[in-house]
């Protein structure tokens, strides 16, 4: 298995660079040991409790690219402090990252309280996810009650695929504006017909559309 080795200090103090050379060499041993394959060594002296470190953001920026199976850390104090800590470590357990510690001289053991917390964030995600469900079938219902044909009005919603370049009739942006639909509504109406629109798109589009009729 791919593996990252991730090491942290707290401080930018010289003193403190023999800890991040000291973690190096015992994680390397350590996945020496496990036979695990080394392609990325990331060394951080920054605060646990900042989010905006580069080390933690190129980590997770790897493993949602799938270049690694598996994180080696001292312990779950160099991923974080406090709440920074469970947010990165659901980022990476969410992407079925598997973490060994030299604390552990293994896989990582979580304590039951952030076994907890960590559940209780899983289980938020899935009920956000759900209502974000519930909006695009209600902003669906509203629009077609409003007179809105998916059939007719984005027949040629097959054509236009990809990532190049949003393709979106503004005459029916327009005209579910008018029947009230919110700018989010409106996104998650045309999303679920095929379109890869953010809620900024159809304003954006909406804005482009009367200052142009605006300037005639």
């Amino acid at each position: 298995m791919n593996a990252i080795i991730y090491c942290r200090v707290s401080t930018t103090k010289e003193t403190q660079e023999t800890s991040l050379v000291r973690q190096e060499e015992e994680l390397t041993k350590l996945a020496n040991e496990k036979g695990f394959e080394i392609v990325k060594v990331i060394r951080e002296q920054a605060s646990g409790y900042e989010l905006e470190r580069e080390g933690i953001l190129e980590l997770l920026s790897l493993i949602k690219g799938k270049q690694a199976d598996v994180i080696l850390i001292q312990d779950e104090t160099r991923l974080g402090r406090g709440n920074a800590k469970i947010a990165i470590l659901h980022c990476i357990l969410k992407e079925g990252i598997k973490l060994f510690s030299i604390s552990h001289s293994g896989e990582l053991q979580l304590s039951e309280s952030d076994s907890m917390v960590l559940n209780i964030v899983g289980m938020v995600e899935e009920y956000q996810r759900k209502l974000h469900n519930i909006k695009i079938k209600r902003g669906m219902k509203r629009a077609v009650k409003n007179g809105y044909r998916p059939e007719k009005n984005l027949s040629n919603r097959d054509v236009h695929s990809g990532r190049d370049r949003i393709e979106v009739p503004i005459e029916e942006i327009v005209r579910l504006r008018k029947n009230d639909l919110t700018f989010s509504e409106i996104a998650a109406t045309l999303r679920g017909f095929g379109y890869d629109i953010s809620k900024a798109t159809v304003h954006r589009r909406y804005k482009e559309y009367i200052d142009s009729v605006s300037a005639e």
